[in-house]
């Protein structure tokens, strides 16, 4: 079996509500699919969002990457072959991880539907169920409250508070989220690079010391400021969880190996793909660190993918799964079945989506 072509095309899915961080306001899920289709009836498929604020791609430039360099690159590939394929995929252009990151999925979704097994079977098949925070979008405190309490509702036992906007004023929103739902749900707290290292230390303290029992805190500073992230990391007690700071098993490796981290965000539009993450999943394993699997802003098929190997690597204990729960419709039939904060895993063959709306040649 070989690849014949990859078929491009968008996808648009209205939010339930406007989706807010520190980074940006979205209040569409506006993406690229793919399907890779072969000499067989067998096909794979694919998704990734434009999160230009974070990974740098776009529509066009993820369009662009696949039609121009990575189809070129593996046409005329057999698709056992793994090793030859992540290759050339990954040295055909450089940077461009969402653009990497569609194909990649396809090719495994691809692979494990030849074989007849769920991909997260052979990927290593650890658990079959898994269960994923939701974000709670940055608002005026009332709304983060009735926000939260309506999660909490509907059976979700984790909440991801996103601040980062108002400095000190955070600390207000946590607070009064932690009063309303009690000290049984578990709070993380996501500031998407929107504190510098002093303030992430006044701020994260200030948590501590008031009793917030806040489980982790997700990339306090910006990106590129490893030193601030180290910083942080040795000062406060609560566990610092880097995201925008890892892409590669590089950036994986310089901030374990540099404390500058307590756990490892894995993003499939930030590595590139599974075969990349991977990769992250082995060191971080090595060093004892544990991992969350995150997503983007994405559609059932990305986020599925990002499912498939968070059940099956036991070294990721934490999920942030949830971008189909905060769409108002699904149109990708099949796959894993969400059902508010647990997400079970498909048998069928691959990833498990069994079409892919608007493609075209």
């Amino acid at each position: 079996m070989f690849i014949k072509n990859i078929e491009v095309g968008e996808i648009f899915i209205p939010l339930a509500r406007p989706f807010k961080t520190a980074l940006r306001t979205v209040y569409n899920v506006e993406d690229i699919v793919i399907k890779i289709a072969t000499d067989t009836e067998l096909a794979g498929f694919g998704e990734a969002p434009p999160a230009a604020v974070i990974t740098g791609d776009t529509k066009g430039s993820i369009i662009t990457a696949i039609k121009e360099f990575i189809t070129p690159a593996l046409v005329g590939m057999e698709i056992d072959d793994l090793d030859g394929i992540f290759r050339k995929l990954n040295t055909c252009i450089v940077r461009n991880t969402s653009a990497k990151a569609a194909v990649d999925m396809a090719v495994y979704d691809l692979y494990a539907r030849k074989h007849n097994t769920p991909l997260y079977k052979m990927l290593g098949g650890n658990k079959s169920v898994v269960e994923t925070d939701i974000t709670i979008s940055v608002n005026p405190i009332p709304e983060m409250v009735a926000d939260s309490l309506d999660a909490v509702s509907k059976g979700y036992r984790i909440l991801k508070i996103k601040v980062g906007k108002e400095g000190l004023k955070d600390l207000e929103r946590i607070g009064e989220i932690r009063k309303a739902v009690g000290p049984d749900i578990k709070i993380r707290v996501d500031a998407n690079q929107g504190w510098n290292a002093k303030q992430s230390v006044q701020i994260i303290t200030a948590m501590e010391e008031g009793g917030l029992d806040i489980e982790l805190v997700e990339q306090p500073v910006p990106a590129h400021d490893f030193k601030g992230m180290q910083y942080v990391t040795g000062h406060v007690s609560t566990p610092i969880l880097a995201d925008e700071s890892v892409f590669s098993a590089e950036d994986a490796i310089d901030l374990i190996q540099n404390r500058a981290a307590d756990l490892i965000n894995i993003k499939l539009m930030k590595t590139g793909g599974i075969h990349n993450a991977l990769k992250i999943c082995d060191i971080a394993e090595i060093y004892g660190v544990e991992c969350m699997i995150g997503c983007m802003l994405e559609g059932k098929l990305s986020v599925s993918a990002a499912a498939h190997l968070a059940a099956a690597k036991g070294v990721i204990t934490k999920a942030d799964l949830d971008g189909p729960s905060l769409c108002k419709t699904d149109p990708f039939p099949g796959g894993p079945l969400y059902e508010e904060n647990l997400i079970y895993m498909n048998e069928a063959p691959g990833i498990g989506i069994e079409e892919v709306p608007c493609l075209s040649n």
